[in-house]
């Protein structure tokens, strides 16, 4: 007899580079939510799970109402299904005012942080010839050496072509790679304080960072380099992510919001200058309809391809502040105020 889909273990399918992959798969862990890890991307038809609307990793495959599975895909709406559909040791803070501010961390991580992945893996010789070999044989182990090669090589080539589309390019190179490397002086401090971004227990933000950390700072030779040299403690706290299922976290573990301005104010500044003049650049690109557009951050040029989807992170991040009460918009201003993150609010 056929497993009841409603009772099965959640089933999600894969890779080990998928920065958003890892972010699910740790989260998972430590919420201790039962799931079954399918790995090998989507060329999986043995399997004869649905297809998703748009083919992203990780997949998620969720029961639906008439007894079969849906394939859903975006892990930051994930993060909030699981939260409504799985009780207890909640990773979003239950001060709406932490919340909001954890949330616009989150979406850093999964829409910033990213370029640099993306960057570091082709645009270096080194990492260029390892991330394409690892690429294949994540997604199939048994391939034979001459396969391999040649579907390393085709990979490799269709993403060196494709570094425009997040920005990547021999001027902004620079501003992407500096901007990670005060990234990992800030979380290396920031984790000092109490062990994760808001506290003493992991936020979504804490598993968006570690999922692209998992690739810049383990995998791409690079980047993981420059990682160990000045981050140690951020190069470790990854390890232990990893699996969070032994921690017990407590209600008095989040950060309190009176000390968040002082703690964050670094990793919300750096935020404040690179990711904030690019939301706003993307998003009047995509309300005049141009496909590309060009602006200055960190004092330098930028340009890139308009993405509708960012477009609608800025909005989402808007939606979210204007949510909150008069009280609490105005504690959220104090937070964010002086980081260049203010301009975000509308």
């Amino acid at each position: 007899m056929a497993a009841d889909p409603a009772s099965a273990p959640l089933r999600l399918m894969g890779a080990p580079g998928s920065p958003y992959t890892r972010k699910m798969l740790s989260l998972l862990r430590y919420r201790r939510i039962p799931h079954a890890m399918l790995w090998g991307g989507h060329h999986r038809a043995d399997l004869a799970l649905p297809a998703p609307k748009v083919r992203l990793l990780p997949t998620f495959y969720f029961p639906d109402e008439t007894g079969g599975l849906e394939a859903v895909v975006d892990s930051t709406p994930i993060v909030r299904r699981l939260e409504s559909e799985h009780a207890g040791r909640s990773v979003l803070p239950a001060d709406p005012v932490l919340a909001f501010i954890n949330d616009l961390i989150e979406d850093y991580a999964d829409e910033w942080l990213t370029k640099a992945m993306f960057h570091y893996r082709w645009a270096h010789a080194a990492d260029i010839a390892n991330a394409g070999p690892m690429l294949v044989f994540w997604s199939d182990p048994t391939l034979p050496d001459d396969v391999a090669a040649g579907a390393a090589a085709a990979i490799s080539q269709r993403q060196i072509d494709r570094l425009y589309v997040v920005g990547s390019n021999a001027v902004t190179g620079e501003t992407i790679e500096a901007s990670y490397l005060r990234l990992v002086t800030v979380l290396d401090a920031l984790i000092q304080r109490r062990g994760y971004v808001l506290g003493a227990r992991p936020a979504s933000a804490d598993f968006a960072l570690f999922g692209q950390l998992t690739q810049l700072a383990i995998i791409e030779p690079t980047s993981a380099a420059q990682t160990r040299a000045r981050a140690m403690r951020l190069r470790a706290w990854l390890d232990r992510v990893e699996d969070l299922s032994g921690l017990e976290p407590k209600d008095e573990d989040w950060i309190d919001r009176a000390a968040a301005r002082e703690a964050l104010a670094p990793l919300l500044g750096e935020i404040g200058r690179v990711y904030a003049p690019f939301l706003l650049a993307n998003a009047q690109a995509a309300m005049a309809g141009a496909p590309e557009f060009t602006t200055e951050i960190d004092g330098r040029p930028w340009t890139q391809p308009t993405f509708p989807y960012q477009a609608k992170c800025l909005g989402w991040i808007r939606e979210g502040f204007a949510a909150l009460t008069v009280a609490d918009q105005a504690a959220a201003r104090d937070i964010l105020g002086g980081t260049g993150c203010e301009v975000l609010l509308g």
